[in-house]
């Protein structure tokens, strides 16, 4: 009977680990594409604590549901159960699992967060060497630096080195980004969900944030915090382009004429103020930005 139960609770632990596999795999298919390399490594962590997470609940669900099913007692069995005060061997197993699973997971999510270059909320000051790289175009030492200005309700990016400037994030692939976070008001929170990255700004500093693009395409960025009434509408594209086509478009933009750009939250606050409408006064958005580019209003 005891080789019976071992046998079973090793093929139960076989099916649990096949679906957990599977399901941490899975995972991957729940996010935006990858357009980073450290989405890449974010995307890893995520399936392995997946994978973590689907064998401890299908684990614990199923002891659960065995008991319910298997071990109750009898309908009219009104007896007390047999007087056990304790298993010394029993905690310390329950006790041991539950402490070398946290340190697996904390010292896993430390060596990802190593590898992204990560030191602490402002400092993103390494460039991308590891293995991940290989799945990419061979990145480029150069580093793209890109200043930008978070205020109500509106993005704007200054380009260092081009006298440009636009309400549209363009940025090369393959190459190294460093962006120069500011806030011109209250808190706000870059965030890119195809990047896998996000990074609060705060009014009176300066925050550098690198990373490294690697996929071709139009993404979205949208600030995470809640900055005020517009802040729903504090949103822009990102364009991620060939290192030649970021190139001409630079060199094409630098020729427009600056001007006020389009700006959701002051055209509604605009149409707003001109109806009698009573009720809470709201923060008046920010002068639009005056820049080379403009994001359109059908984007």
């Amino acid at each position: 009977m005891k080789i019976r139960t071992i046998v079973t609770l090793v093929i139960v632990t076989l099916a649990l680990s096949v679906v957990s596999l599977w399901m941490g795999n899975l995972s991957h298919s729940w996010f935006p594409p990858q357009a980073t390399a450290e989405s890449l490594l974010i995307d890893d962590l995520f399936s392995f604590l997946v994978t973590l997470g689907t064998f401890i609940f299908f684990g614990v669900t199923g002891t659960l549901t065995y008991s319910i099913l298997f071990q109750r007692a009898g309908k009219y069995d009104m007896s007390d159960g047999p007087p056990i005060e304790g298993n010394v061997k029993l905690e310390v197993i329950w006790t041991a699992i539950p402490f070398f699973l946290v340190i697996w997971i904390g010292t896993y999510s430390y060596q990802i967060y190593d590898q992204m270059g990560i030191l602490g909320p402002m400092e993103h000051v390494h460039l991308m060497e590891s293995a991940e790289a290989a799945s990419m175009d061979t990145p480029s030492k150069k580093i793209t630096e890109v200043e930008v200005i978070a205020k109500q309700w509106s993005w704007e990016f200054r380009y260092k080195g081009a006298n440009v400037s636009s309400t549209e994030l363009h940025l090369p692939s393959a190459q190294r980004v460093r962006l120069k976070l500011t806030s011109a008001d209250v808190i706000h929170g870059l965030y890119i969900p195809a990047f896998r990255l996000k990074q609060d700004i705060i009014p009176q500093q300066v925050i550098d944030f690198e990373f490294t693009p690697i996929r071709v395409g139009k993404y979205r960025l949208r600030d995470s915090q809640f900055s005020g009434t517009y802040f729903a509408a504090m949103q822009t594209n990102v364009v991620v382009e060939t290192p030649e086509d970021f190139s001409n478009w630079l060199v094409q933009t630098a020729k427009l004429e600056p001007k006020p750009s389009y700006n959701q939250a002051f055209a509604e606050y605009q149409q707003q103020s001109k109806q009698t409408i009573k009720g809470w006064d709201s923060v008046a958005p920010a002068t639009p930005p005056v820049v080379n580019y403009s994001t359109q209003k059908d984007s």
